[in-house]
């Protein structure tokens, strides 16, 4: 089946986009669409065995109970665990409370006196301030932790592996590190992160831009990380639901602590029929469809002098010779240099295009102007970048 096929037949499957033919949704990085399979799953679920997990002996409660530990092991398989019986799935509201219980419920126990830990601090904000919390509930407790910032390539945007080599010494005891870029769209390398930091070093890796959008395959040795924190909403699931994923080889195992009540058993639902039907459509596929237009996108929108494009601005140019340039997922991010971002915003959907136009709740270390951003999943095509140029050229 040829490609164009292939996503065509994707599209068809989610009803808010076939039934708003006249819009482009370019927000996926925010949000994904629902495919007709996973709102199925959710309708069927709270129509025939709705019931709380962990807690009855009724059919309807162990069906619950069976779907809540199944969807577990779904996780492991989908990200290509390679020691399921030693790791451990946590459902979580999604990233940012994800980032938050690793720190509060693993870190803060794990580190002492005088230790280092390295946090981006030009990230998304979910992957910097549950670190400034830990250094702070520490700090109440009279343990001194030091936060050590993350150094940056200043064009790329990528990490500086280099200069990341300098800052691990004997203390060195925690890395906080991207996948995906919120802003850039890049791959942020974590194998040379975890090269700079060694093998003993635990790595908490935040995935959300990169679970759902292109494979994640933790069997590979380019993702030596000790946890994987993904959001469900952007990975075709409902708002609500995602997970960390905790490999249990550094340091001490994971459990949250306290009281575990009821989970979001609907949004657990969606998070194994997305699963299910991201494997069925081919994470590789999706990928190189989103990379295409990505592609199709910074080509054309680096040749306009009136955009300035964020990152680095060849990453994905048909003409580069750069064979070993950070690539984009994805995700594009421009400013046009005399109409501000919130206004080109308001024009761009005035047209029909949906897309993210302000900070981009970037950590403060990260672009200080707002700026526009159109991200992409399969659903979208080749027409709807082609038309959005169009505008774009139209306002130079």
């Amino acid at each position: 089946m040829s490609a164009a096929l292939w996503q065509r037949e994707l599209r068809e499957q989610f009803p808010i986009v076939t039934a708003h033919p006249e819009s482009a949704y370019l927000d996926s990085a925010a949000t994904s669409q629902k495919p007709r399979a996973v709102l199925e799953a959710v309708q069927t679920y709270l129509t025939t065995s709705n019931a709380n997990a962990g807690r009855g002996t009724y059919p309807w409660a162990n069906r619950t109970t069976e779907l809540v530990e199944t969807t577990r092991e779904r996780v492991k398989e989908f990200l290509g665990d390679p020691e399921p019986d030693h790791s451990t799935v946590h459902f979580t509201s999604g990233t940012t409370e994800g980032l938050r219980t690793v720190a509060r419920d693993w870190l803060v126990p794990y580190l002492t006196d005088g230790d280092e830990i390295l946090v981006p601090f030009a990230d998304h904000r979910a992957n910097l301030d549950p670190w400034v919390e830990a250094q702070r509930l520490l700090a109440a407790r009279g343990v001194r932790v030091h936060l050590r910032a993350l150094p940056y390539q200043a064009i790329s945007g990528d990490y500086d592996h280099r200069a990341l080599g300098d800052l691990v010494g004997p203390q060195t005891r925690f890395v906080a590190a991207t996948h995906v870029h919120h802003v850039y769209g890049g791959d942020m390398n974590v194998h040379r992160v975890r090269a700079a930091v060694g093998p003993d070093v635990p790595i908490c890796l935040d995935a959300a831009q990169s679970v759902g959008h292109l494979p994640v395959d933790l069997a590979d040795p380019a993702l030596d990380v000790d946890f994987v924190v993904f959001s469900g909403h952007k990975a075709m699931a409902l708002p609500g639901s995602g997970a960390v994923w905790a490999r249990n080889a550094r340091g001490p195992g994971f459990r949250p602590s306290g009281w575990q009540g009821t989970p979001n058993t609907v949004g657990i639902v969606s998070l194994r029929a997305a699963l299910d039907w991201l494997d069925a459509a081919g994470p590789d596929r999706i990928a190189g469809w989103t990379a295409g237009l990505t592609t199709r996108l910074t080509d054309r929108l680096r040749h306009l002098d009136a955009y300035e494009i964020l990152g680095c601005p060849t990453s994905l140019a048909a003409d580069s010779a750069l064979p070993a340039a950070q690539r984009r997922h994805g995700i594009v991010t421009f400013r046009h240099h005399d109409i501000p971002s919130d206004d080109l915003g308001f024009i761009l959907y005035s047209h029909g295009f949906m897309v993210r136009a302000d900070s981009l709740c970037q950590a403060g270390a990260g672009e200080k102007d707002g700026s526009v951003r159109v991200s992409l999943h399969v659903y979208n095509t080749e027409e709807e970048i082609d038309r959005l140029l169009t505008v774009l050229a139209s306002l130079v």
